[in-house]
């Protein structure tokens, strides 16, 4: 394969603070199937990622776990964020921790530099300061009084601080942006940075702290340390060998500029204003491209542990597999606006593209070469105009997809080599090999019927390796063949004649049952939220108090209740459930734990009538379920929702169940 030249992809680096949710991890698949198409097209890559590691949050997580910060960062960045990244099968060179010592050493260089030069300056800070985001703003800047970027509480503060002259090199950045319209991407985040920071005029920026101890020192001033930015935004550069003083390594000046940075548009700020500026003052070209993808959202919300909505990519990976994730967050991930993930409708693309598309065209494919030929695949000229179309498709496909990754349109690529895949399966309604199989007259049709499937199946999964990687080896297996080069893409007919398929193929996707899978999901949920209380002991006892419950988890406080308006009963969303499943819960006497099916979903419900019922007994009964409660935590267990129950004058408990036998569960009680 011919050498294109070299290929330089960062992702942001993930703080270090905790597990990465799946929407953190879409952008290292993302990066890591751009990153691999460029290895396929035959470019020299290097891709950087990594864990940033300083700060005050962190300094604080530490602190309260009783541990010193490089302590929690070594358990964070090791045994949490890496093993995400190696299970999703990501191909970086190298994962840079800003703990690692080549990377301190040029932070501390370069702040030293910058200062030298008379880009840095020490001045004071006073504003309001979120420490989740160890960002200050100014009062116009929030949002409802709380921080912009992640709705955070703010709180003021005032200490000595070194300070970066960003106005020095604001008009120099304005220039480059309008006569380089690729560096921001898409053109939306372009004129967000524009018109909302640069051209309304930039504010030195703070580039040092002294109210925590966490982070680089700076070594001719003891009281402070590098701040967040200047620490963790230089990585893409000391990550691959780069020296303040010139002495960089061959890497460095071989990858550098980057081709592209690949972070959230959260932080698009920082990566186009910040970075470049200080890339500026060390006299050193900016990257091509920042690429500013958009979010993944839970259901149409983004994820927050203390909403209870995270999504994890080994929760997916465990139930999926891990090409089937990769294949939902790169394929349903626009390419300007907000994606949305839900368990069902990972569930629905994994039964309708992969099992159906993919996975049962190589099954129907190599299992119909062996029926009919032994597994033997020749090729033998007997062609009809109906070949025509598919080879058209498969052989187009190649500048399709290289146009869409150019352009980090990366759902658009992947469709486009499901294109061939789709294509297959018409072609053999079109084809009929099972007719073709009862006439002996057309065996050498027969034959190449099935080459002509080989064939587009070996382009297809070659295309399909950088964004599903071990499906393609799986598939690469099973139909006795490598992946093509890529010079040859665009060729049809260069598979081996006389080759042979495996003789026992492989489900490559088993379909899945959606019920099943969110009985999974329950249990997920519930250990969730158990965790998150279990680390936020104020939120667990704020919670328990609002749900009316005492500090016994399994006692109710009864209490007369105000008059209400039918205005205050219209919040209250009440719907049919049936339980399917019922046992008593061990730690309580009282509660009893059911799965209410309603409508297609299931749900934990606890319930204190363990006295009045055995739970074979309410299995298969209808029971009025308050919908829209408030997630609860009983004995240990999550409950979501409550069944509805009537006390007589003695104050036994008896369920209320709909008159009727025939509503559904899920129907609305109104």
């Amino acid at each position: 394969m011919s050498d294109k030249g070299k290929f330089y992809l960062t992702t942001a680096i993930a703080y270090a603070s905790g597990k990465p949710h799946i929407g953190n991890t879409y952008e290292i698949v993302l990066s890591d199937a751009i990153v691999r198409f460029k290895r396929l097209e035959g470019y020299e890559t290097y891709f950087l990622t990594g864990s940033d590691e300083h700060g005050q949050k962190i300094e604080e997580k530490a602190k309260k776990e009783g541990i010193t910060p490089k302590q929690y960062v070594d358990n964070v960045a090791e045994n949490i964020i890496k093993p995400i990244w190696d299970m999703m099968n990501t191909s970086y060179d190298r994962f840079i921790r800003t703990t690692d010592e080549d990377h301190e050493t040029q932070v501390k260089k370069i702040f030293k530099r910058l200062y030298q030069q008379g880009d840095i300056y020490k001045g004071a800070y006073e504003g309001l300061y979120c420490t989740p985001c160890e960002s200050f703003w100014t009062e116009s800047q929030l949002v409802d009084g709380r921080c912009p970027d992640c709705g955070g509480v703010v709180s003021p503060a005032k200490e000595e601080a070194y300070f970066f002259k960003m106005s020095k090199y604001a008009d120099r950045l304005i220039e480059h942006i309008n006569t380089h319209p690729e560096f921001i991407t898409p053109v939306s985040r372009r004129n967000e940075m524009m018109n909302n920071f640069l051209l309304p005029g930039l504010q030195d920026l703070c580039v040092s702290r002294t109210s925590f101890k966490w982070g680089i020192p700076v070594d001719f001033d003891g009281a402070h340390v590098v701040y967040v930015w200047l620490d963790a935004l230089s990585n893409y550069i000391t990550g691959i060998g780069y020296d303040t003083d010139g002495d960089s390594s061959e890497r460095y000046k071989k990858m550098w500029p980057a081709d592209v940075h690949v972070i959230g548009k959260d932080i698009i700020r920082f990566h186009t204003i910040y970075w470049p500026i200080f890339l500026m003052a060390l006299g050193e070209p900016l990257p091509k491209t920042v690429f500013g993808h958009p979010w993944l959202l839970q259901g149409g919300e983004k994820m927050s542990k203390s909403k209870g909505n995270v999504i994890y990519a080994d929760d997916l990976a465990d139930i999926f597999g891990v090409d089937a994730t990769r294949y939902f967050v790169l394929h349903e991930m626009p390419f300007d606006n907000d994606g949305v993930i839900t368990w069902e409708l990972v569930t629905e693309r994994t039964n309708s593209d992969l099992a159906n598309v993919l996975g049962n065209l190589v099954n129907r494919t190599v299992s119909m070469t062996n029926k009919y030929f032994g597994g033997e695949v020749r090729s033998t000229g007997a062609t009809k105009d109906v070949d025509a179309d598919l080879k058209s498709v498969v052989t187009q496909t190649a500048p399709k997809v290289k146009e869409k990754i150019d352009s980090y349109h990366i759902a658009d690529a992947l469709s486009a080599v499901f294109e061939i895949f789709r294509r297959c399966n018409k072609y053999i309604d079109e084809t009929e090999p099972w007719k073709l199989a009862k006439d002996e007259g057309s065996t050498d049709r027969l034959h190449e019927v099935l080459y002509n499937l080989i064939e587009s199946v070996t382009i297809g999964t070659t295309l399909l390796s950088p964004f599903l990687p071990e499906t393609a080896e799986k598939i690469f297996e099973q139909i006795g063949t490598g992946a093509r080069d890529y010079d040859h893409i665009t060729e049809f007919g260069l598979y081996p004649n006389g080759n042979k398929v495996t003789e026992n193929p492989e489900i490559l996707f088993a379909r899945r049952d959606v019920n099943e899978v969110m009985e999974r999901v329950e249990k997920i949920r519930a250990k969730q939220r158990a965790e998150f209380l279990k680390e936020n002991p104020e939120e667990a006892a704020k919670e328990a108090a609002a749900e009316g419950y005492s500090g016994a988890p399994d006692e109710l406080v009864g209490e007369n209740k105000p008059e209400i308006t039918i205005d205050d009963f219209d919040k209250i969303e009440l719907r049919v459930g049936e339980i399917i499943a019922c046992e008593a819960v061990e730690k309580s006497k009282k509660l009893l734990c059911s799965k209410v099916k309603i409508g297609s979903e299931v749900r934990q419900i606890l319930s204190g009538i363990r006295k009045w019922y055995d739970p074979k007994d309410l299995v298969g009964k209808k029971v009025v379920v308050v919908y829209n409660l408030k997630p609860a935590k009983l004995a240990g267990l999550d409950s979501f929702g409550m069944i509805l129950c009537a006390e007589d004058a003695a104050g036994n408990l008896s369920v209320v169940s709909p008159e009727a036998a025939g509503i559904a569960a899920g129907a609305e009680v109104c």
